[in-house]
């Protein structure tokens, strides 16, 4: 009995320390006058990014969903219509796989919408395979279709005025590592048919998000448009549908014990789009809604500025 006991208590202690740790909740506090406003959101239609679409309809935004499923994102409108009552939520076929997609995308938003107030870079995945274009398929779509979207919509952003761009990174870019050579050679930060290869090029590709965010900001020095990178917790979403189904069995029973629900995991991001003040804070990496601090490796100047160069020459952007 006191075996069983102390079993439980060391269990207890240990979910009790995860929930407020690894597994913390936050709650944005931010009143920013969104109304009226326009916001893109890419992977608008499930997890995260609908919860936060969800919200910044509430206040009035105008909404438009950067997705590539015309279907899911349909219905996601409909709720999001149905329960904010805004109906100025709008989809716009955007496939992050496929740089002349991105391309698309910009070039009819720019033709079609007069403003620009929010961009928040939060689609994602976790998984291996090669984009359109043929780049490792988490690099393509995390890191280098986001660069290229943000790059193209910067000046709309600019004339807006205030403007800001939220990126949704991650803790584990705290393991990623950026290798040059093998982006030169094999156009993929890794690849592999191991899960743990595909999560060590996921962790490369949120530490890019990082690394963009900051020198993105050095970019914007005189401009009214700030950025931020956000680690959005631990969060049951569609992040990853495309392991195998063993880890689907072994992650789902954690997952709906420890892991935050979409709407808590959406706290940090509309932190950073709502939050007034925050503007001197622009590049900085948060989580739990505030600025945190990041190792070495996400405050590499060097490494962030050749990680643009090098992907303004992929996206066929650089002169």
């Amino acid at each position: 009995m006191f075996q069983l006991l102390l079993l439980a208590a060391v269990l207890l202690g240990g979910y009790v320390l995860l929930t407020q740790t690894l597994f913390r909740r936050s709650k944005c506090k931010g009143n920013r006058a969104i109304a009226g406003k326009t916001v893109i959101i890419t992977g608008g239609n499930t997890g995260i990014g609908k919860a936060t679409a969800l919200h910044l309809a509430g206040r009035g935004a105008r909404i438009i969903l950067a997705c590539r499923n015309r279907d899911k994102a349909a219905t996601a409108i409909a709720e999001i219509q149905e329960q904010t009552g805004n109906s100025d939520v709008v989809y716009m076929q955007l496939d992050l796989a496929s740089l002349k997609s991105v391309r698309c995308f910009a070039e009819t938003f720019l033709k079609n919408e007069s403003r620009l107030d929010l961009l928040i870079n939060n689609a994602g995945l976790v998984g291996d395979g090669r984009t359109e274009d043929g780049f490792g398929v988490q690099f393509g779509v995390n890191h280098l279709g986001h660069f290229l979207l943000t790059c193209l919509l910067l000046e709309r952003l600019k004339e807006s005025g205030g403007g800001r761009v939220v990126t949704l990174s991650s803790m584990a870019h705290r393991w990623g590592h950026i290798d040059f050579e093998a982006l030169a050679v094999n156009r993929h930060l890794g690849t592999g048919t191991y899960s743990w290869q595909f999560f060590q090029a996921y962790c490369s590709s949120k530490l890019c998000n990082v690394l963009f965010t900051h020198e993105l900001a050095k970019r914007l020095r005189g401009s009214s448009v700030t950025c931020y990178s956000v680690h959005p917790g631990v969060v049951r979403t569609e992040l990853s549908r495309h392991v195998s189904l063993w880890q689907k069995v072994f992650i789902e029973p954690v997952a709906r014990l420890l892991f935050l629900d979409p709407e808590t995991g959406a706290q940090t991001t509309l932190h950073c789009a709502l939050q007034e003040g925050i503007e001197p804070l622009s590049g900085r990496y948060f989580s739990c809604c505030a600025a945190q601090e990041v190792g070495a490796r996400a405050r590499d100047g060097a490494v962030a500025r050749k990680l643009w160069e090098v992907s303004e020459g992929l996206c066929g952007l650089s002169s």
